[in-house]
């Protein structure tokens, strides 16, 4: 069965932004996985390697939808 990734974390490890697919690494099922990463809220925003952020929505199998978690 499927984890609900809504609300984990995860670490950025390829730029997510406009025009960009980027990529995330989320721990997950007793390991890290690596997602194909959209921004969430908005569309031009990006956010770089090594940020850490929320996943808000999950399209299977392999993309989500991210927020940073932290706001500087």
């Amino acid at each position: 069965m499927d984890q609900d990734m809504v609300g984990m974390t995860g670490r950025v490890t390829g730029t997510v932004g406009p025009g960009l697919v980027g990529e995330v690494i989320v721990r997950i099922r007793g390991g890290a996985e690596h997602f194909l990463a959209h921004p969430a809220l908005n569309e031009r925003e990006s956010i770089p390697v090594g940020t850490v952020v929320t996943v808000v929505e999950h399209l299977p199998p392999r993309t989500v939808y991210v927020t940073a978690a932290y706001v500087n």
